[in-house]
């Protein structure tokens, strides 16, 4: 499960910071700083050995209790730091929804879902705004192939995160498997705009060629191949195929004036169908009302190459170099641009 080192930091700077005039230099406080800085550099067995001295002074210190057991899991014994873990539960601090999510990220780890389930639950019954939680829930569920519910988990981690590019690379992900075309193909856009040049990018792009060939994912051992059955989104996954051939009746004289004229129809195309469907506002609202406003614009040979910028690097520094405008003008219309839920 992932799990964010600079986060740890951050939240035990902050709070190192808090107790830092209420003990003396030498103390737990001084020792629990030494152990972040330990974790910074990746050495958890020194970090441990910190966080140990500062609990033989201090045993119920949350910020030493928390951070051992992180240090516990990124160094791959993460079923050791439960029982500290469970102190900081117990201390009724404003460090539980964090313990819950790090212990269900022990649990994700050794494989058992259930617990890791119900651990999540708690971190956000704890705090119904952490965004942490809703995401490793989704990601529970994914790997368990629950395709729906990780769809649901995804969706209110970009609720309360909209600039997380993990979630909404899950969002595509999960709404992939399960055939729904459309909202996989806007969600793999979203990934690409705060996620532009990396391998991630490049397999995101990977998937949506997939999509504009006509593919679906192929199943998993065990599984059967998805099958969209609800009215929505087989009109919505015809209405690709239908842009898709219209784009296709031209000739372009460059792969990239192609995919500008594929995303073009494609998104002209789902905006006015999905304004007219019920059942899911979000992909509705976020989605293909903030795409169709995209196709309306001047922006999208721009947005275009963005899309393409992982897969064809060179290319896209050149073009890029070429338009610095039509560069700059995206990004305005990216920062001006509010997206609804």
């Amino acid at each position: 499960m992932k799990f964010s080192i600079k986060r740890l930091l951050c939240l035990l700077i902050i709070a190192g910071w808090r107790i830092a005039f209420a003990q003396p230099a030498d103390d737990a406080h001084s020792l629990i700083q030494q152990a972040v800085q330990f974790n910074k550099d990746g050495k958890y067995a020194e970090a441990i050995e910190k966080y140990n001295a500062a609990l033989k002074i201090d045993s119920n210190n949350v910020y030493a209790n928390y951070g051992i057991a992180y240090s516990l899991l990124a160094s791959g014994k993460g079923k050791d730091g439960i029982p500290n873990l469970e102190k900081v539960i117990r201390s009724k601090t404003n460090l539980i929804a964090e313990a819950d999510d790090l212990l269900g990220n022990i649990y994700d780890k050794d494989h058992e879902s259930a617990k890791a389930i119900d651990a999540y639950n708690a971190a956000i019954k704890a705090d119904a705004k952490y965004q942490h939680a809703y995401y490793n829930l989704g990601l529970v569920y994914f790997r368990d192939r629950k395709y729906a519910e990780a769809e649901k988990y995804a969706i209110e981690a970009i609720k309360l995160d909209p600039k997380h590019a993990n979630s909404q690379r899950m969002y595509a992900l999960v709404t992939f498997h399960q055939n729904k075309r459309a909202a996989a193909f806007l969600g793999f856009c979203s990934f690409i705009l705060l996620e532009p040049q990396t391998a991630r990018s490049v397999e995101a792009f990977g998937n949506m060629q997939h999509i504009l060939q006509g593919g679906i994912l192929k199943p998993a051992p065990g599984e059967t191949s998805p099958q969209a059955t609800d009215a929505n989104t087989v009109a919505l996954n015809l209405a690709i195929t239908r842009a898709v051939a219209d784009a296709g009746k031209k000739k372009y004289a460059t792969p990239a004036d192609l995919l500008t004229a594929q995303l073009t129809a494609i998104l002209n195309a789902l905006g006015p169908l999905a304004e007219k469907q019920t059942g899911d506002d979000f992909f509705r609202k976020y989605y293909a009302a903030y795409f169709y406003k995209l196709a309306q614009s001047q922006n999208m040979e721009a947005f275009s190459r963005l899309i393409g910028a992982g897969a064809n690097k060179d290319e896209y520094t050149r073009w890029a170099n070429e338009h610095s405008k039509e560069v700059a003008d995206l990004d305005r219309w990216i920062a001006a641009t509010e997206r609804g839920f």
